[in-house]
């Protein structure tokens, strides 16, 4: 499910009614916790924060002109997808989500590489990833981002 908008308000005011709550309160989370360094606009269809090229100019290596892309948000067919990359290029920040998600939450954790799908609305730990949010800055992403180009 496509959402075209060129703006996070206007991606939000075009999910469907069901998800806005959700949707919006998952952004007011994210950037209540986001770190210094990260910006917020629309990358892919989604929702993103990512390093700006003010901060990194090479920009993300597959498409120079997109800006280091970091956390996503999208209201997809059958569920909200939070994307997280620090915890697909971090096996330490994976781990710890992976283990801290039984305290939050009574479903089954149902997760990608860095994908975690979001099929009941209210299940969704937002408590949980604000924390997440926290533990990386933009320099460790830059970081841990530039050392996995170079394997």
């Amino acid at each position: 499910m496509t959402i075209e908008a060129k703006t996070p308000e206007e991606y939000i005011s075009k999910v469907p009614a069901d998800r806005k709550e959700a949707m919006s309160k998952l952004r007011q989370n994210i950037l209540k916790n986001l770190p210094k360094g990260f910006a917020e606009g629309m990358n892919y269809n989604m929702i993103g924060y990512f390093v700006p090229h003010t901060l990194y100019p090479a920009g993300y290596h597959c498409d120079p002109k997109l800006p280091l892309p970091f956390i996503s948000i999208a209201s997809q067919k059958h569920f909200i997808a939070f994307y997280h990359l620090g915890m697909y290029a971090k096996k330490e920040l994976h781990d710890w989500f992976t283990k801290e998600y039984s305290k939050h939450c009574k479903t089954k954790l149902d997760m990608g590489k860095s994908c975690v799908r979001f099929k009941k609305i209210e299940d969704i730990p937002y408590k949980l990833i604000g924390e997440l949010v926290k533990k990386m800055s933009s320099a460790e992403w830059i970081k841990i981002y530039e050392s996995n180009l170079k394997r």
